[in-house]
């Protein structure tokens, strides 16, 4: 698979993100797809559905071969590479599903507008659990916005790290700034096999979902080698942890 462009590179620059189409080939998103579809349907407790939206559904499958295929074996992978460099290792998969409100007894809860890892509600506000990139790999259609679809604000990873190195303090539970708290976001439309490669600064959010189709995707924490030694640096300076991409600007 090829890496980014020069053009998909100045445009992550600028946007926070880029979306490679069609990029995943269809036999590994079916692969993964089933497996958490069987999961969905025999062994999902409903009571842990609050649980599973702070941290990841599924977490038994997690490590299992069909979901890293989708990083490992896909190019995902190496497209991530190409804008970090040498990356910590990514044994683990997070699995998001927004339930059809009509499948619920109770309200899946909403994400409001957050960066991941940082002042989340279920962790210490002194901990960080940051990363460089997610790399989201989408398992389902996701062609109607009101299906619980992931909402960002483009751009927003630059005025997350000027709060971040002028207002925010380790310890805060402000997860974002007031304007960006109150933000609508812009969501992200795709179909299976698509995949959306967002820095980890860019503010999102996810809301509930409408339609009668479960909204599935896997996402993929992706870290700089070095990252774990310098997660706070790395949310006031948004390219710390992407020298390749910034070499391959020059």
């Amino acid at each position: 698979m090829p890496a980014f462009s020069h053009e998909e590179a100045a445009f992550f620059v600028a946007n926070g993100f880029v979306i490679k189409r069609n990029f995943v080939p269809s036999q590994l998103v079916d692969q993964a797809s089933a497996l958490i579809d069987n999961w969905y349907g025999t062994q999902m407790d409903a009571e842990d559905v609050a649980a599973y939206t702070q941290r990841s559904f599924a977490p038994e499958l997690g490590s299992s071969p069909e979901l890293l295929a989708l990083f490992h074996d896909s190019g995902v992978a190496d497209a991530a590479r190409s804008f970090i460099g040498e990356i910590a290792p990514i044994t683990t998969t997070q699995i998001q599903i927004r339930i059809p409100e009509s499948d619920l007894t109770g309200a899946q809860p909403e994400k409001a507008m957050h960066v991941d890892g940082v002042s989340c509600p279920h962790l210490d506000p002194a901990e960080l659990r940051t990363f460089s990139m997610i790399a989201g790999v989408v398992l389902s259609d996701v062609s109607d916005p009101r299906g619980g679809a992931l909402k960002f604000v483009r751009g927003g990873h630059h005025t997350m790290a000027d709060w971040f190195r002028t207002q925010w303090k380790l310890g805060m539970t402000d997860q974002v700034p007031p304007h960006i708290d109150m933000a609508e976001g812009e969501a992200f439309i795709a179909q299976p096999g698509d995949v959306l490669f967002m820095h980890h600064l860019v503010p999102h959010a996810v809301g509930l979902n409408h339609t009668q189709t479960p909204r599935k995707m896997a996402y993929f924490r992706v870290s700089h080698k070095e990252h774990e030694n310098r997660r706070l640096q790395a949310l006031r300076d948004p390219w710390l942890d992407y020298p390749a991409l910034t070499a391959a600007l020059r």
